[in-house]
Parts: structure tokens; sequence; C-alpha cells
């Protein structure tokens, strides 16, 4: 049994996170600038800013491995974020790894993303395996939303990436989540520490954050068929994504940390997915089922920054770590479902 910090332990993953390590027999110390939604049995709560050296120094005190979640999320509204995400999740990580290496703490659980890849992974018919090409405004205007084959301008069939695929980040969060696999590379190599770097790709499940304009796609469909609207869906619906339940999610990370608790020096990354992709789409008519809602309307509009394809391979965390999901696609859309009726009759009543 080990203690275990868990920063952003009062977040949507961070909470059942710690709920998980505390199941499996962890002392749990939650971290976070504000208290937990409710009571936590046998888990310590400590306020604090992980950009505060002192609060971060007292949060150490006594731990055996850190799981970081504690970060600003979302993709950002435009470049006036830049200095809010560059402090929450850079600088926060770089005092918390300053820390951990004056208190000795030598395993460290990150909590990445899949937006550190930018566009997944594509084979063309003709030249195998290539970057995607920056999809043009004038086809997105055009509905071409595939993007081409940078050699040939063919279709490219888009498949799953692996962890060793490079790093293209193409947002303010993304960017600020690959700096911090850089910092947590850095901090192992100099400091002789342990660290996974878990790139979640979509995580849904109950207690999804919405009505923030930093919510991702689930959220979003949510709000508007719990408001009588259909979801709507960009592009032409067809982009592929994996999404995963935050209780699978959560299980990863009890992997993890029980992983970096022992072994060499090492800074290591594995996917964590479902392993098999769905669309957008997919995702939208799932939703409006389960709330009885109305079906979709894909809308053709799009945001030149988004990636069209990122789905995962998880082959390395499976191996590694021993881990596999295990909550079925439409039973975690159900139970989502309910949870968010449930929020809204308390929060109307």
């Amino acid at each position: 049994m080990a203690t275990v910090l868990v920063t952003g332990g009062s977040g949507f993953i961070g909470r059942r996170v710690v709920r998980a390590l505390a199941a499996a027999g962890h002392r749990v110390r939650a971290f976070d600038l504000r208290p937990p939604a409710g009571p936590v049995p046998d888990v310590e709560v400590l306020l604090g800013d992980v950009r505060d050296p002192q609060d971060v120094g007292v949060a150490l005190n006594g731990v055996d491995a850190v799981d970081h979640h504690a970060a600003t999320v979302g993709m950002g509204l435009d470049l006036s974020d830049l200095p809010r995400y560059a402090a929450h999740n850079d600088l926060g990580t770089a005092v918390l790894l300053a820390g951990m290496h004056a208190a000795g703490v030598r395993a460290l659980v990150l909590a990445s993303s899949m937006v550190v890849y930018g566009e997944g992974r594509y084979r063309c018919p003709q030249h195998g395996p290539v970057p995607a090409a920056p999809r043009r405004e004038a086809d997105l205007l055009d509905g071409r939303f595939d993007p081409p084959c940078p050699r040939c301008g063919s279709q490219l069939k888009p498949g799953l990436v692996g962890e060793d695929a490079p790093l293209d980040p193409r947002s303010i969060y993304a960017v600020t989540k690959a700096t911090q696999e850089q910092l947590a590379a850095v901090w192992a190599r100099e400091a002789g520490g342990r660290a996974a770097l878990l790139r979640y790709h979509n995580v849904y499940g109950p207690g999804l954050p919405r009505d923030t304009p930093y919510a991702g796609v689930a959220a979003l469909f949510l709000s508007r068929i719990l408001a009588g609207g259909a979801p709507l869906v960009f592009e032409d619906g067809g982009q592929r994504r994996d999404f995963v339940h935050v209780d699978d999610v959560a299980a990863a990370n009890v992997a993890a940390v029980e992983a970096v608790l022992s072994g060499p020096p090492i800074a290591r990354a594995h996917n964590v997915a479902s392993g098999t992709p769905r669309t957008v789409l997919d995702l939208a008519t799932a939703l409006s089922r389960a709330l009885g809602g109305p079906a979709p309307e894909v809308c053709g509009r799009y945001r030149a920054g988004d990636v069209r394809h990122i789905t995962a391979d998880t082959a390395r965390i499976r191996a590694e770590l021993g881990w596999r999901p295990r909550i079925d696609f439409l039973d975690g859309i159900r139970e989502l479902a309910i949870d968010a009726r449930k929020e809204m009759h308390v929060t109307t009543a």
C-alpha cells in the first residue's frame, strides 16, 4: 500500500481516480484549488495551488507517488487563453516536479491527452503511411473534410495511432500537454524517476462537465439534447474518435501508479482508450436515443483547427500495464444519460 497524491482530485477524472486508488487499498491525498463536490470517505483532502511551491511542499509530505491531473482543460477559445493555460498546466507541472525532486518522490503518473498527436495515422494507397496534409479552407467550404495525401492528393485511409507517433500539437491546450510530457521526461532522466504518461482519448461518463465554453463534444451534445434541441454535428459527422469511460480511465491510473512505484527510471507514454473507433455522429445518435431526444442534425459547419480522425492503438498499455477497458460504449452512454437527467432535476428543483 502506497501513499498517493492526486492533484486535481476534485475534477471530473481526478475524483474517480481518487476513489479507484482508495478502493485498491492505497492511502490517498486529494489536492485541488477547490473542495470535492461531496464527502470522500477514507481520503485526505488538501486545498492548495499546484503553482505554489509552499502548497506543493505540504502536499508532498510523506507521499510515495503522484498522480497529476491538475490542469486547465479544453481546447481554448483564443490566444488570450495562452497565459492561463501555460500557468496552470506548464508552470504548475514544473513547480510540482521540482517539489517532487526536493521531497525525494520518484513515481509519477501524468494525465496527458491524445491532442499531443494532432491528426491521427493515415495510409495512402500509393505511398503507404504518410502524415496528413493540413486541411485547406477551400476544401472545408466545399465539404471535403478528409485530409489528402501530401504527395499525390489521394484520399487517405485512417488508422490507429501508436505512442511512438511524432507529436504535432495544434491548439493551446495541446501544446501545454506536450510540454508537460517533456518536463516529466526531463525530470525522470535527471531525478532518476519513473513516469507513466497517460494519453487519454475522449473521456465520458457520469459527472462530465457541461455548460462551459471549454466542454468537449459529448458535453455539448448533452446540453443541446437536455434543452430540447437536436445535437449539432459538425462536418459530415464522420470524424473518427475513441470514446473511453471515466471508470476505465480511473482503472488505468491505478495500474499506472502501481507500475511506477518500482522499476528503472523511464518516462513511458500509454494511450488510454477503448480501442474501438466510433464517429462523432455515432456518439450524437447514441446520446439522443438514450435521452429520448431528437435525431442529430449534421450541419456541415467546421472549425479550421479541428483534426479529422484520431483513434488509438492500445496494444502497449494492455501488454505493459495489464489494463483493458471493461465498460461497453452503449452501457456507458446510458449511464451518462441517467446521470445527466438526475443532475438536471437537481438543478431545476
